[in-house]
């Protein structure tokens, strides 16, 4: 796994009246600070990527739906520098990643429903200076590719 990038299952609690789940805890070694959180969608089938940030981890949990989240690391002086590394979270998996500051980042939904995914970011969003450099998420030197791997 890419250096500093963290995983941590998250446990879903059902009963008669619904299901609970906790994403992150400010008590849990995973956490280091609290920005913001937000709720973002994506249409099945589209590829949101790829972009970094200087300043804020990302904590993703995806709540509804299948993604494909993929990490490069091009950080210089990382120990797993040029690795990429794929997760697959949602229905199916229920995991939170935490993506450290420096690593392109992207995902696709690969659920035949919208994905919902919640961020928890360490740093409120700057509108005026936004902490995000983002890359074509499909023409670029990232040794990736969005298609699914049949086989």
């Amino acid at each position: 796994m890419i250096d500093g990038v963290q995983v941590k299952q998250l446990k879903v609690i059902p009963d008669e009246r619904g299901r609970l789940m906790e994403i992150l805890r400010c008590d849990e070694e995973i956490f280091q600070k609290f920005g913001q959180v937000y709720m973002t969608t994506t249409y099945p089938h589209v590829v949101k990527a790829w972009h970094f940030h200087k300043l804020q981890d990302d904590h993703i949990a995806c709540v509804k739906g299948m993604l494909k989240l993929v990490l490069a690391d091009f950080r210089e002086g990382s120990s797993t520098h040029g690795q990429v590394d794929e997760f697959f979270l949602g229905d199916y998996n229920p995991i939170m990643v935490k993506v450290p500051r420096g690593l392109y980042h992207g995902w696709k939904c690969i659920s035949e429903e919208e994905a919902l995914v919640v961020n928890i970011p360490t740093e409120p969003y700057n509108k005026e200076n936004p902490d995000e450099h983002r890359v074509d998420p499909h023409n670029n030197s990232i040794p990736y590719q969005w298609e699914r791997k049949d086989g």
